[in-house]
């Protein structure tokens, strides 16, 4: 091996990653390493960064690209209306437009003390399972809760009752790391009030969810089915205490049983549903895959509010408005990393593995070739996910079962574009409920599996601790 440079060789030995640990050296960036996407990978590093079509994409197919994006960004607006294309919102809803969740394509967050709605934060709910209803849960994964059904809605359409507010409030937690360093973090309560369809089921369970970023979803969709198998079965060979699960869920267009990867837990198959299911759920809107509004059989105001069905019965959401959609969200490219080749940036990468945890956080595949668009098939990319369901321990819990999805369980999340959060959400607050209010944070609250790997973190110094934040913010 070629000596190191100088100032690297010299931040090693300062950070203890001596040429004697077990741990990988990285001295350079690997090849390619930079183009997290593959060459779909674009560059733009401000606060449109997650919302630029794969740099691959030809001229003759971004007019599609286009146009679904304008189907993602504008409001819906109520029915009957002139506007027939975008009618149909609600009765209940969430949010008016898919960017009032993912805005600019990036992460949502949880609700302000102040905030009247929580916009881009929902609430799902469900009750405990039991055989009477083992067909439910077969297909939906959960038994709703019976008044106010899977998801928690705090918008409605004139005429109909909004189902409640929903409030988050935060106690401390202090964590001291080894060098008498105290940070504190902050765990949330949940509180649902001014319920407008009565009391819930006394045993309703709660999940909040903030909307994650929209990038890189089709090449993560185009990751060969093999590949994520193998991380499992790769992480039960070794018996280090990190053992991957994938979720197994319905898919509504097949009729059957597929493997889950999209979503918080992993509950969704593909993108499609993914878009019908949101469309549905925070939107009131109808599609062919899913063509009822997301009204309970108590909310009568929301079954006979008006419909933008057409007068033939055509969904809200056209199919081609769907494709169109669908094609916008396959598509939207993951930016490239910036200083792959720093000092820093190269010890906190060895830290991060060091502290192992890569074992979940998986950096690379090759999609595969015969993947949904031609422009994302056969890319080597570095979404930093095994996809796969971990126990996470109690301290993430949300006690809410989802398919094969434990209370204690969520998926690995990409971790790719994780470093242009501030610049595209203008915020910093992570995880499935946005408690972590920076990446240190969020890399303490792991539990579960994961506990080993924060028990390490915890043992960095101020040195150690600023290098792998450089790494995680170079991703």
């Amino acid at each position: 091996m070629p000596p190191l440079p100088l100032r690297l060789f010299a931040l090693f030995l300062a950070l203890g990653l001596s040429a004697c640990d077990d741990a990988p050296r990285f001295t350079k960036a690997e090849p390619g390493e930079a183009r997290s996407g593959g060459s779909a990978t674009v560059r733009k590093t401000d606060q449109n960064a997650f919302s630029l079509p794969s740099a691959n994409l030809p001229p003759s197919r971004r007019v599609d690209f286009s146009v679904g994006n304008s189907f993602f960004r504008s409001p819906w607006v109520i029915a009957p209306s002139t506007t027939t294309a975008r009618d149909g919102l609600g009765p209940l809803f969430n949010t008016n437009a898919c960017q009032g969740c993912h805005i600019k394509d990036g992460r949502g967050h949880p609700p302000g003390p102040e905030a009247p709605n929580a916009v881009s934060m929902l609430v799902r709910l469900s009750i405990p399972d039991a055989p009477a209803y083992a067909k439910v849960i077969e297909q939906q994964g959960v038994v709703p809760e019976p008044v106010y059904g899977g998801q928690f809605q705090d918008m409605a359409v004139p005429g109909v009752t909004p189902e409640g507010k929903v409030r988050v409030d935060y106690t401390p937690v202090p964590v001291r790391f080894k060098d008498g360093t105290e940070i504190e973090l902050r765990k949330p309560s949940l509180s649902i009030t001014q319920l407008g369809y009565g009391p819930m089921h006394p045993d309703t369970r709660f999940s909040a969810r903030v909307a994650p970023p929209m990038i890189g979803l089709g090449l993560l969709e185009a990751i060969p089915e093999d590949a994520i198998l193998a991380n499992a079965a790769a992480q039960a060979r070794d018996n280090k205490g990190i053992a991957g699960r994938p979720n197994r869920v319905w898919d509504d267009a097949q009729q059957k049983t597929v493997l889950g990867r999209f979503g918080w837990k992993a509950g969704q198959p593909n993108l499609n549903q993914q878009n019908v299911h949101a469309f549905s759920g925070d939107m009131g809107l109808t599609t062919s895959l899913r063509p009822f509004d997301d009204c309970t059989d108590t909310q009568t105001a929301c079954k006979q509010a008006p419909s933008g069905n057409g007068p033939d019965g055509e969904p809200e959401v056209s199919d081609n408005i769907l494709r169109l959609v669908l094609f916008y969200t396959r598509n939207l490219a993951v930016p490239a990393r910036r200083d792959v080749s720093a000092p820093e940036v190269l010890a906190g990468k060895n830290l991060f593995f060091q502290a192992g945890c890569q074992s979940c956080h998986t950096p690379k595949y090759t999609t595969a070739a015969n993947a949904a668009e031609p422009e994302l098939a056969n890319q080597v990319i570095r979404p930093y996910s095994d996809l796969l369901l971990h126990d996470m321990g109690d301290g993430l819990a949300d006690n809410r079962s989802e398919f094969q999805a434990g209370g204690r369980d969520w998926r690995t999340p990409p971790l790719w574009g994780i470093g242009l959060t501030q610049a595209v959400s203008g915020h910093t607050q992570f995880l499935h409920d946005g408690r972590a209010r920076n990446l240190l944070e969020a890399v303490l609250w792991h539990g579960g599996e994961a506990k080993a790997a924060q028990q390490q973190v915890l043992t960095f110094n101020a040195e150690q601790r600023a290098a792998l934040l450089a790494f995680l913010n170079s991703l």
